[in-house]
């Protein structure tokens, strides 16, 4: 799997590319600024991108920015954003157009190098990899949106693991649920929020996207 991966940290880029490629990821391209990253991702157009928001020449969002640019010309471009903190509008950019293959993590909790791997796994693949702290943020200035208000307290429960990226296994093992009571929840989700026939992955991605954009309308 080819990986871009944009750091201006010298240390941390390369233990980021020491840890991917470890796990058998290519880094085709480590760099550390804004203008190099859109280069990067436009003339390798990888699997999934890994960003720091912060780069060089302000250290404002020139990764995220960079990052959104390459997805208007490469759309669905699978892109991992890690941050030092919560910034609810860098989240919604992410997840404005739509297309999923999205993450957002905070540094200081990208610990655990497996769950990190799962992550950059999970956004190549078309999913998405959400901050608890980053959802909790988003789910708070939404909780009064319709068609949310549909959702039963479970349901917002089931609805927010799946964003941060939790299989219907994993979420029926925190919940003490069985799988099977786990689905008829997902499915009660998908018709409360109007999403339209699809196959399941699909449909939970639309769910998850749906669910994190309305925090833009409020």
């Amino acid at each position: 799997m080819r990986v871009v991966l944009a750091e201006d940290l010298a240390l941390l880029r390369d233990g980021l590319t020491l840890l991917l490629q470890s796990h058998g990821f290519e880094i085709v391209a480590a760099v550390e600024t804004g203008p190099e990253l859109l280069k990067a991702l436009l003339e390798h157009r990888p699997d999934v991108a890994v960003v720091d928001v912060r780069l060089p020449p302000s250290f404002t969002d020139e990764g995220l920015q960079a990052a959104l640019a390459a997805r208007k010309q490469v759309p669905g471009l699978p892109v991992l954003v890690l941050s030092q903190h919560v910034e609810q509008l860098y989240a919604n950019e992410l997840l404005q157009d739509g297309h999923g293959a999205v993450g957002y993590l905070l540094k200081d909790r990208v610990g655990d190098a497996e769950e990190f791997v799962e992550a950059v796994r999970r956004v190549a693949a078309g999913g998405t990899a959400m901050d608890a702290t980053v959802i909790a943020k988003l789910l708070a200035r939404q909780a009064r949106n319709e068609p949310f208000e549909a959702l039963s307290p479970r349901e917002r429960e089931v609805l927010e693991m799946m964003a941060a990226g939790r299989s219907n296994t994993g979420i029926a093992q925190s919940l003490n649920f069985s799988e099977g009571t786990v689905g008829k929840h997902i499915s009660n989700i998908f018709t409360k929020l109007n999403l339209p026939p699809s196959n399941d992955d699909n449909r939970r991605v639309l769910a998850v996207l749906t669910y994190l954009n309305r925090g833009k309308a409020v």
